[in-house]
C-alpha cells in the first residue's frame, strides 16, 4: 500500500469507529443451531444420499450450494482485507468482527443442506475442497478499490441470498437465508459508509477505484467448479443476474455515494465521473442481450 492510500485510510478512522459502533448497536446476534432442522437429520452412511431425497427445486438447490461455496472462501476474503489494515487499527478490529459474523453463514447453510438432504454431501465436499484450493482474489491490490468492491459484493450477496430464500418452497430455508441476508445488509451498510467517508476525503482517488471495480466486478465464486453453468441457472431463476446487478447494486450505489453531484473535481476525475454514470446503461444492454439469448421473460 502506497503512502497516499495509507494516509487516506488513516484519515477515516473516526468514521470507521462510528460505523462499527452503529453496526454493533443495529445487528442482533443470532445462533445457527436454532434455525437448523436437526430432527430431520439421518445417517448418510446407513442411508446414502440420492437425488430423490431433495425437497427443493433444482435451481434453488443450485443457488444455495453456490452461495454456500462462496461463503466457504471466507479465509481468503479476510486475508486480502486484513493485509491492508494496520494491526490494532479500527479497520483491523472491524475485519476480525466481520469475519466472526460471516463465519456463521456457512455453518447455518451447510447444516441446513445436510440435515434436509438437499445436496449430495460428497459432491459438496469435493467442490468445497476444489474451491478453497483454487483460492480467491478480488484482483484489486489497493484499499480504495477493496472497499468499493466489498460494498458491491456485500450488497450483491444480500440480494442473492434473499432471492434464493424467497424461491425456496421451505420455511426453514427461507428463514435461514433471510437471516444471512440481513447480516450481509448490515455489513454492506458499514462498507458503504466507509467508502462514503473515503469519497469525502479524496474524491479523485475513489472515483478511480469505483470505475475500476464497477467495470471489472465479478462475484467471488468464479473459481467454484461449474460456476458458469450454475450462475446461468441462477440467472434464469431470477436469483442473481445482470439486470438485478444493474437495478439492485450499481444504480443504488451510484445514488447513495452521490457520484453525479460531486464537484470540485480534476479533469481526470470528471472524466471518470462521466464514465461511472454511463456504465449502468452498458450493463443493462448486456442484460437484455443475455435475456434474449436464453429466452428469459423481462416483464
Amino acid at each position: 500500500m502506497d503512502s497516499h492510500q495509507a494516509e487516506l485510510i488513516a484519515s477515516v478512522e473516526p468514521a470507521v469507529e462510528r460505523l462499527m459502533a452503529e453496526h454493533r448497536e443495529r445487528r442482533e446476534h443470532w445462533y445457527a443451531h436454532e434455525y437448523v432442522p436437526w430432527e430431520k437429520g439421518r445417517s448418510f452412511v446407513d442411508e446414502p444420499w440420492q437425488d430423490s431425497d431433495a425437497t427443493l427445486s433444482p435451481e434453488v438447490r443450485t443457488s444455495l450450494v453456490l452461495n454456500l461455496l462462496t461463503e466457504d472462501n471466507l479465509p481468503y476474503y479476510h486475508a486480502e482485507i486484513a493485509s491492508h489494515m494496520p494491526e490494532g487499527s479500527a479497520m483491523s478490529r472491524w475485519t476480525h468482527l466481520w469475519t466472526a459474523e460471516e463465519g456463521q453463514h456457512s455453518i447455518a447453510l451447510r447444516s441446513y443442506l445436510l440435515t434436509s438432504r438437499n445436496c449430495d454431501p460428497r459432491s459438496l465436499e469435493d467442490d468445497r475442497l476444489a474451491t478453497m484450493e483454487a483460492g480467491h482474489s478480488t484482483g484489486f491490490d489497493d484499499p480504495a478499490a477493496i472497499f468499493v468492491y466489498t460494498s458491491a459484493q456485500e450488497l450483491a450477496t444480500r440480494v442473492s441470498h434473499r432471492n434464493a430464500g424467497k424461491l425456496a418452497d421451505d420455511e426453514v430455508a427461507y428463514q435461514i437465508m433471510a437471516r444471512i441476508a440481513a447480516d450481509e445488509n448490515h455489513h454492506f451498510m458499514f462498507y458503504r459508509g466507509v467508502t462514503e467517508a473515503l469519497i469525502e476525503a479524496d474524491a479523485a482517488t475513489m472515483l478511480d477505484a469505483i470505475h475500476r471495480v464497477f467495470t471489472g466486478f465479478s462475484m467471488p465464486g468464479t473459481v467454484i467448479p461449474g460456476f458458469v453453468r450454475r450462475a446461468v441457472e441462477m440467472a434464469k431463476a431470477g436469483v442473481y443476474n445482470l439486470r438485478i446487478h444493474h437495478d439492485r447494486v450499481l444504480v443504488p450505489l451510484i445514488r447513495d455515494w452521490g457520484i453525479e453531484h460531486l464537484t470540485g473535481l480534476t479533469a481526470r476525475a470528471r472524466e471518470l465521473q462521466d464514465k461511472i454514470m454511463e456504465f449502468p446503461a452498458t450493463v443493462l444492454h448486456n442484460a437484455e442481450v443475455f435475456e434474449r439469448r436464453v429466452g428469459m421473460a423481462t416483464g
